[in-house]
């Protein structure tokens, strides 16, 4: 019974020393998620705002061959960094078509890891909100039904009104990460779809440039 009651302290000390920091990272997560408004703003107005792509004229031009690669992508309507990954991929001619397509695979992964980055914040955010919602709603439930048992009805309603406090704040993070979240990943797979798309031309037309490869020359035996 000592023993129980011993630890029943030990728990209920831990649980109340937990309550300032949970309350901090709540707040952290607050302002992440407001942070995480202002920066899809920031992307939509500086980024996706100028996205003006057209992929079928542009598959077009490249196929064509009229104008040089680089340029056509130059002067394409596709963000920066897919501009960067196309260009890099065109700027190596002495590349075989294996290490061009290798190239191209690496370029793809290093632009999607990007955005899963991007993402993952959000979506941690998204996770992290409830739980710690839920911690902020459970810790102050204990002071509180003491102070019911000992009739301090003041000191149940400041515990009942911070559970009900960390919860809002919780949820509402999660929610305004978890739009982000699907928002972001909905561009992110046009981004790499058309990526992928242009990246496929550019290397049939690198191919079709380069010709076909040198036959080899058979020696007959009267030549021997």
């Amino acid at each position: 019974m000592f023993t129980k009651t011993y630890l029943d302290r030990i728990m209920y000390t831990i649980a109340q020393a937990l309550e300032v920091p949970d309350l901090v990272i709540l707040l952290i997560l607050l302002g992440g998620s407001i942070v995480l408004v202002g920066t899809i703003l920031a992307e939509y107005f500086t980024e996706r705002l100028h996205l003006k792509a057209r992929l079928p004229q542009l598959l077009d031009r490249l196929n064509r061959g009229a104008v040089p690669a680089e340029k056509s992508i130059q002067q394409s309507g596709l963000l920066k960094r897919q501009k960067r990954a196309l260009i890099e991929l065109t700027r190596h001619p002495e590349l075989t078509g294996m290490m061009r397509e290798a190239l191209a695979v690496r370029l793809i992964e290093e632009e999607r890891a990007h955005y899963e980055r991007i993402v993952k914040i959000s979506d941690l955010v998204a996770r992290l909100g409830p739980i710690f919602g839920l911690l902020g709603t459970l810790i102050p439930l204990g002071p509180g039904i003491i102070a019911m048992g000992q009739g301090d009805t003041y000191t149940l309603s400041c515990s009942l009104l911070t559970a009900f406090d960390t919860t809002i704040v919780g949820l509402s993070s999660a929610a305004v990460a978890m739009v982000v979240s699907m928002i972001r990943k909905g561009w992110y797979e046009g981004y790499m779809a058309a990526l992928e798309a242009v990246m496929e031309c550019v290397l049939e037309v690198e191919k079709k440039n380069a010709g076909p490869p040198p036959e080899s020359i058979e020696i007959e035996p009267e030549m021997l």
